[in-house]
């Protein structure tokens, strides 16, 4: 992978080569194996490279040998051979690149169907001043925008743009209600005012008379199609679709390796990679020394039985604190899961071994996989209780159950929401609309637009992959391995294998109680009952632990202190009520006061600068 960066101007003035150059400077860690620019008449391209096929070719921007077209591109065409086959193109490079510039020159925005793979680009039309912002269905690898009078800004991540803006970085206020209630702001928002992310799927044409428009060139299957299939043959059909997503995955000219967290996800991709590869697959795991969430037992198993080179990379309260503030900037966003940090530790030490690095993300949001899937019936039934009844009920229910009840909490704050797709996009809130009301001082909007559904599951899936997805997992998995110039690949979001998932009837994704069942008969042909029946744990660090002990000082000081940012947009009393809860041990508020100190520490590390973790 990459990172890109660019100037659109409307007025039509050329755009200087140094200013595009230090855009893409600023994404040097995106690529640190190159480095390439390129402008014209209102229009200027930068690209720093990560090399992963085609080592000695394919640099970039590149552009037809007319000069008409040039292309910017981060990500991988995984289907580029085949698509070579098709375009009456005469090829000098044995990339993916050029592919991906024939196949838009030759068919425009149509040919978008026809990709296989990750990825986010900017194509330029010289002849008719016409830019256009791609990014890959899922939302894999990030691209951002902002629009002032003359021009637009675009790049791989926020920082990118700052060269090129004509204003300082700043809140936007609006979006906390957004960041409170789900971690991270749904596209095409950010925390960043006027700053805003193309959305999954989509393409943002820019033309040179200024106007701009935003197309959506991929949907989910309607709700309507839905495939007459039960737990066997669907299993069937999943099998085989997750083997060619990882033979897609595995396509490249440098190592592959892959996270093993001992689950049944990162489990059965290792299971497939290590039956399409001649040698051992490099594996990592991280180990947390806190028995509730440490894997590596299971990591391990899963290692001997498919004799992989598995690397263990330990991860403590030491650790975070020294990478907090680095790691945010990298984000360019607060840190919305502690287990950010240990993310970025296993992409440090894969690095060392691999450049290209696969993981399990994407599974359980189509295969229904969170417990909260267990109960999403449970979530619009709610919805037959007025609301202003229902929330100070189950508040009042959340507030009286002890602090080890952590999930039994989450699902009662997670009904007293207004619409049923606010109740189950909050499933994994911080805080519930009322919480945010109170904290803030202002009524906040309704969280999710209504979305077509066949059934509440159905419909939970849909609402995680539309935004907890890409806004938030794929986002730290891009921002905490790139940070360490690896490539990370996530087999389950193949859009063959999601479209799939979405067409499977409810019943076998969530079957008789059971999260994931129909991935879980698939993993039984791989994997041994001691990985696949196990409870799922999840990627979690003990961050309770880490709060009372060597955090807790840390937390009082962001969060309470004179010069805290949450201090001067919240209510002080309210948040200082969560400290002592915390504190006192009431009540277990880890999640709530790590978003609120994740705020904090961007607060610090984005909107001023040269403030440190230490400076408190």
């Amino acid at each position: 992978m990459c990172g890109i960066a660019g100037v659109h101007r409307f007025d039509g003035e050329e755009v200087p080569c140094a200013l595009v150059t230090a855009m893409a400077d600023r994404l040097e860690h995106r690529g640190p194996d190159g480095s390439g620019s390129w402008t014209g008449p209102g229009i200027g391209f930068g690209h720093r490279r990560l090399a992963i096929i085609d080592l000695a070719g394919s640099h970039q921007p590149m552009a037809t040998a007319d000069g008409r077209y040039h292309l910017c591109f981060n990500g991988e065409i995984f289907n580029y051979r085949e698509l070579r086959r098709g375009l009456d193109h005469r090829f000098v490079t044995d990339g993916d690149v050029e592919t991906l510039l024939a196949l838009f020159v030759e068919r425009g925005v149509a040919g978008l169907s026809a990709l296989r793979g990750q990825f986010a680009f900017a194509v330029h039309d010289t002849a008719t001043r016409e830019t256009w912002l791609v990014r890959d269905r899922l939302g894999v690898l990030p691209l951002y925008y902002a629009r002032e009078p003359e021009q637009v800004v675009f790049g791989s991540e926020v920082k990118a743009l700052e060269p090129a803006l004509t204003h300082p970085l700043e809140l936007d206020h609006q979006q906390l209600p957004a960041y409170l209630m789900r971690r991270s702001v749904p596209a095409p928002g950010t925390l960043f005012r006027g700053v805003h992310k193309v959305p999954p799927g989509c393409v943002l044409h820019l033309r040179a008379d200024g106007q701009q428009s935003l197309h959506r060139y991929w949907e989910l299957p309607d709700p309507s199609d839905v495939l007459d299939v039960d737990l066997d043959a669907a299993a069937d059909l999943v099998d085989r679709a997750l083997g060619r997503a990882v033979d897609d995955a595995l396509v490249a000219d440098v190592p592959v390796g892959s996270y093993l967290s001992g689950g049944v996800d990162s489990s059965l991709v290792v299971a497939l990679a290590s039956r399409r590869t001649s040698g051992p697959v490099q594996t990592f795991s991280a180990t947390f020394g806190d028995p509730r969430y440490d894997e590596s037992a299971h990591a391990r198993e899963v290692a001997r039985q498919f004799g992989t080179a598995h690397h263990e990379v330990p991860v403590d309260a030491a650790d975070f604190q020294q990478a907090w503030i680095e790691l945010t900037r990298f984000r360019d966003a607060p840190l919305s899961e502690p287990a950010d940090i240990a993310v970025h530790h296993l992409a440090r030490t894969a690095r060392e071994h691999v450049k290209v690095v696969l993981s399990g993300e994407g599974s359980d949001e189509l295969f229904g996989g969170y417990p909260k899937y267990r109960f999403a019936r449970a979530t619009t039934w709610a919805g037959v209780v007025p609301q202003s009844v229902r929330s100070g009920l189950l508040q009042t229910i959340a507030d009286a159950l002890p602090a080890q009840a952590g999930r039994l909490r989450i699902a009662a704050r997670a009904q007293s929401g207004r619409s049923a797709e606010d109740r189950l996009a909050t499933w994994f809130a911080p805080f519930t609309a009322a919480e945010c009301e109170r904290l803030l001082g202002a009524r906040v909007p309704h969280l999710a637009a209504p979305v077509p559904h066949r059934d509440a599951i159905d419909l939970l899936g849909r609402l995680d992959l539309m935004s907890w997805l890409p806004d938030n997992l794929l986002e730290r998995g891009d921002r905490m391995s790139m940070a360490a110039s690896l490539e990370l690949r996530p087999p389950f979001l193949d859009h063959r294998l999601v479209e799939l998932a979405f067409r499977l009837p409810s019943s076998v994704r969530v079957h008789r109680g059971q999260t994931k069942a129909v991935l879980k008969q698939v993993a039984r042909r791989y994997l041994p009952t001691s990985i696949v029946d196990r409870p799922k744990v999840g990627f979690r660090v003990p961050l309770d632990s880490w709060f009372r002990s060597g955090l807790r000082d840390i937390a009082h000081d962001l969060l309470l202190g004179a010069d805290s940012t949450v201090a001067q947009v919240m209510d002080p009393g309210v948040v200082a009520e969560l400290v002592r809860s915390h504190d006192s041990g009431r009540r277990n508020e880890e999640i709530r006061l790590w978003t609120l100190l994740s705020l904090e520490m961007w607060a610090r590390a984005e909107l001023r600068p040269t403030s440190s973790l230490e400076a408190g």
